[in-house]
């Protein structure tokens, strides 16, 4: 995309009045609620150092973890698991669990799902498919794309979100408070959580040592997408992988502390399909919850990007989002200064990985350098750096 257009896009978005008041009340309210977080409990801040170290691990050595993810995953979590180079192979591999007919399918949000554009795919197939995540469902509904990592609808007041969720049918109104909004919401999702065939959800994390899943949310929603439905296929990107059970726990404890939600109502750990072993202490698999359990991994052009110095920091990223919180030029544009799926300063590189350099070093054109993104990130990563690679990618472009 050229530099034109997204400065036009971003001008539109400037001038939305609508737009403005739903980020202006959107960032009023998230940044102190992670200021808050971190003051409370420093030892946050300690933690985010310690999963740094232990990411480095991972990334140095990938191969050997993705082997290993995919090893414990069958051996151990007793799931069955693949491996996905690209969002074609990633959606086939969905498509073969799927199997023919159509099926109800109930969604955690998941920015990887995004990514491969997934929800759209199935969609189309034919599947009745439902986002679970207030946020992601009212996105959703709109037809529009995240504009948060964490809080996908953070663009929209309260009057817009209740007029876009009347197009789905919810008897809501702009003038009802948040909690009478969110009441109806639960109500409309309640009989798609009882009738799905399927829940798909990504993963905060990954554990190697035990191909342990972890997932942090705040709706109650991940716990009944992903335990009601007969199978549960969760698909995760690569660079969540982290080396034993306690690092991947930890990781979700510094995303969920900066992204202002600590400690989050729910931490949730899926090792495998239901079972039970009460009778004779012998393990049956399929009890109450996912007869089965499909993992995918995925890699998207992570290992690509392993080998690029500059864009190899961005896969530190635990996407926690406060450095879209905090950048002046996010702040009156959300993820419309982005790629397809992300936005702001992570979105710069992360549509680089999953995009394209082309198609970013656009992007990169309008970072403004301050610098506050880097200085709020956990895991310190160097968007300064990222972003004046980009910017001299692009000039390299042009002058050609």
């Amino acid at each position: 995309m050229r530099a034109e257009e997204i400065l036009e896009r971003m001008m539109r978005a400037m001038n939305d009045p609508d737009m403005r008041e739903g980020l202006r009340r959107g960032v009023s309210t998230s940044v102190p609620a992670v200021t808050g977080a971190l003051t409370t409990w420093p030892y946050l801040t300690e933690l985010a150092d310690y999963v740094r170290k232990r990411k480095e691990e991972v990334l140095n050595n990938m191969d050997h973890y993705i082997e290993e993810t995919m090893r414990s995953l069958t051996e151990r979590a007793k799931a069955k698991a693949y491996f996905a180079s690209t969002k074609e192979e990633a959606i086939g591999l969905v498509d073969e669990i799927l199997g023919e007919g159509r099926k109800v399918i109930v969604k955690a949000k998941s920015m990887v799902t995004e990514e491969i554009m997934l929800r759209e795919h199935l969609v189309e197939r034919g599947h009745e498919v439902y986002e679970t995540d207030l946020g992601e469902l009212i996105i959703q509904v709109a037809g529009d794309k995240p504009m948060h990592v964490i809080v996908p609808a953070i663009h929209l007041t309260k009057e817009k979100a209740a007029e876009v969720l009347r197009r789905a049918g919810l008897d809501v109104r702009g003038e009802m408070t948040h909690e009478e909004i969110v009441s109806k919401v639960r109500e409309f999702l309640r009989d798609k959580f009882i009738a799905a065939d399927v829940g798909i959800s990504g993963a905060n994390s990954i554990a190697a040592d035990t191909g342990a899943l972890f997932l942090v949310f705040n709706e109650g929603n991940i716990s009944l997408a992903t335990t009601l439905p007969p199978v549960h296929i969760a698909i995760v990107s690569i660079e969540k992988i982290m080396p034993n059970i306690t690092d991947a726990f930890i990781q979700v404890l510094v995303q969920s502390g900066y992204a202002g939600l600590f400690p989050p109502a729910y931490l949730y750990l899926v090792a495998g399909p239901s079972s039970t072993a009460d009778i004779e202490y012998h393990r049956v698999y399929g009890v109450h919850g996912p007869k089965e359990l499909h993992v995918i991994l995925y890699d998207g052009g992570r290992r690509e990007a392993l080998k690029d110095s500059a864009l190899r920091e961005q896969l530190f990223c635990i996407k926690c989002g406060r450095c879209e919180f905090v950048c002046p030029l996010w702040n009156v544009s959300g993820n419309v200064w982005g790629g397809n799926v992300y936005g702001g300063p992570l979105g710069m590189a992360w549509t680089a990985i999953t995009e394209g350099i082309e198609k970013a070093a656009s992007l990169s054109m309008f970072c403004l350098l301050d610098g506050a993104c880097k200085e709020v990130c956990p895991e310190k990563i160097d968007f300064i750096k990222i972003a004046n690679y980009l910017k001299r990618s692009y000039v390299k472009a042009v002058r050609k």
